[in-house]
């Protein structure tokens, strides 16, 4: 059992098949890293790495926490939404900062994506922060179902995901509930079983809303303060604790 082979073997074959299928095997290779930002599922880097020999290499970075929470073809469409800022930063004019542009959002909807700033119909197409979802017949749940149907999965999660993400996950799959992905397996849309952890736990019940979701987290018994000057200190809930050296409130950290 190698957990580091099995993981990014598979986001590179991801990679691969989308590249050939959604993009003509035309985006470069890129360095595909598991990062655990707080507010993101997935993000673009361009020329983040570097070798000894001068060479550069845009980064992918997915975020392991969604991994056991959401459908698998939703973490897919994270690593698309991502491959398509690294197809406009190569071959079309990326917009500043973490803008979306209208090129982007052609390029999204052309390969079988809308963007959304709500992740759902009706939601803007550009702006700084934006989802997406798949569109019936597109192209994406084309390649899609080429890639599952040949018993593709994601061997590896985070057992312990923060209630951000336990939340977004409740928000993502009562949109999803009851989609049409034909051709997709099942289990690629269906809401994978995860491992209840210390931190928090996810029920949804089909037919439920985004506003109905049932969404359970379990209460910490402890938590982590830290102040600007960066000392740190673990203590019950609710506490109210200032820093001697700063003067500064304590603030809650994940």
């Amino acid at each position: 059992m190698k957990p580091t082979n099995e993981t990014y073997q598979e986001l590179q074959y991801a990679f691969d098949k989308f590249n050939t299928l959604l993009f003509d095997g035309q985006l470069p290779s890129c360095l595909l890293t598991l990062q655990r930002e707080k507010a993101s599922v997935g993000y673009f880097s361009s020329n983040r790495f570097a070798n000894q020999s001068g060479q550069f290499a845009h980064e992918i970075a997915m975020n392991p926490s969604y991994f056991a929470i959401v459908p698998l073809i939703e973490v897919m469409q994270t690593l698309v939404h991502e491959m398509v800022h690294l197809w406009q930063f190569c071959f079309g004019q990326a917009a500043r900062g973490r803008y979306h542009n209208a090129q982007w959002a052609d390029k999204m909807e052309s390969i079988g994506l809308m963007p959304s700033s709500t992740g759902a119909p009706g939601g803007a197409r550009t702006g700084d922060r934006m989802a997406d979802y798949a569109i019936s017949g597109g192209r994406f749940l084309q390649a899609c179902s080429e890639l599952l149907t040949g018993q593709f999965k994601i061997s590896w999660y985070d057992r312990f995901p923060p209630e951000r993400a336990v939340q977004s996950a409740a928000y993502v799959y009562s949109f999803m509930h009851g989609s049409t992905f034909e051709g997709v397996p099942q289990d690629a849309v269906q809401l994978p079983a995860i491992v209840a952890g210390e931190r928090a736990r996810l029920e949804i019940k089909p037919g439920q809303t985004a506003l109905n979701s049932i969404c359970h987290v379990k209460k910490p018994t402890r938590q982590k303060y830290q102040c600007t000057c960066e000392n740190a200190v673990w203590g019950k809930p609710n506490l109210l604790i200032r820093c001697e050296e700063c003067r500064e409130i304590f603030e809650v950290i994940e």
